[in-house]
């Protein structure tokens, strides 16, 4: 088995952007691993998205057409599979979204294949694929190899790889597959938009940031009310946001927003992985709270305290009532 299969993904006519930086992540190991790389278009238009696609580096384009333009999670784990039977590829790459990872793992499973998931690190070491991806909460960068698999899935990191800037010369081929046995597994009803937010986490000066330390949603608007008192823009980490908690543009960090106009950062029950450094580590002042004392974030940090985050929590409101 060689070359990469990429699942393109993408919502409401519009390719997203991860997978141009699926594309990107494959033609970055492209000369090292071997073989073409392809992209399955998984759509009732798959053809008003080749172009889209069709960047520097792809060499094929599949597209399949199914009943309806809305993701399907078990169409599109049958049609992998499909795909990656026919083409036999070394890699096959989804993102690490919502719908990657509704399907990722079973294709994973379908082809007894290797799998990691939230991936922001491709190489290839003596022809095998080598992934990294954070372990131990976010403490440490974890480097995982796939012996004795022939193919491996993975879920690549949103906003991490380049996306290629020129077009490509692929070919396209249209793959018909009947999916009739188990069309309408799944109906869709509707999109719903995240709710729209009014911070702008790259001009605040002052941020107010949470991180998995607040334990549970119901803490939410304590902290909330804990930023406004203290005149704070309020951010968060990567997993609260992963979580549902709060909307992407509070996000500090690599796949989230740089804090680069903040002078005064308080991070509150954030460990510190160096995807959340990547937006906030070269502020003035930055000031962490983390029952942890080998957190990472106070590798970064100008003054912290190991303690109890809610302690810390009633003091401030009773100063700042």
């Amino acid at each position: 088995m060689s070359g990469i299969l990429i699942i393109a993904e993408h919502i409401q006519g519009n390719l997203r952007d991860i997978t141009g930086e699926m594309i990107g992540a494959a033609v970055s190991i492209k000369e090292s691993f071997g073989g073409p790389v392809s992209v399955a278009i998984i759509s009732n238009d798959p053809d008003s998205l080749c172009d889209d696609v069709n960047l520097s580096g792809v060499d094929e384009v599949y597209t399949i057409k199914t009943p309806t333009a809305d993701f399907d999670a078990a169409l599109y784990e049958e049609v992998a599979c499909r795909v990656g039977a026919e083409i036999k590829p070394g890699l096959v790459l989804f993102g690490h979204t919502v719908n990657g990872m509704a399907c990722s793992a079973a294709v994973a499973a379908r082809l007894g294949a290797g799998y990691a998931s939230d991936v922001f690190g491709l190489d290839v070491e003596g022809g095998e694929i080598v992934a990294t991806r954070s372990a131990y909460g976010n403490k440490v960068n974890l480097e995982i190899g796939f012996p004795g698999k022939g193919v491996v899935v993975m879920g690549l990191r949103g906003a991490t790889f380049i996306i290629p800037e020129e077009k490509g010369t692929a070919s396209t081929t249209a793959m018909d597959i009947d999916l009739s046995a188990i069309n309408g597994a799944m109906t869709h009803v509707e999109y719903q938009e995240a709710p729209p937010s009014d911070i702008d986490i790259s001009k605040a000066d002052f941020i107010m940031s949470i991180g998995r330390g607040i334990q549970d949603k119901e803490n939410l608007p304590r902290f909330e009310e804990l930023a406004k008192r203290l005149g704070a823009t309020f951010g968060c980490s990567r997993p609260i946001v992963d979580s549902g908690w709060l909307p992407k543009p509070h996000q500090v960090g690599q796949s989230g927003k740089v804090a680069s106009n903040c002078k005064l950062y308080i991070a509150l029950g954030i460990s510190g992985a160096v995807q959340h450094q990547f937006g906030m580590k070269h502020v003035d002042t930055i000031i962490a709270v983390n029952t942890d004392p080998e957190a990472p974030i106070f590798n970064v940090a100008t003054y912290g305290v190991t303690m109890d985050l809610f302690e810390l929590t009633e003091a401030l409101e009773r100063q700042f009532n």
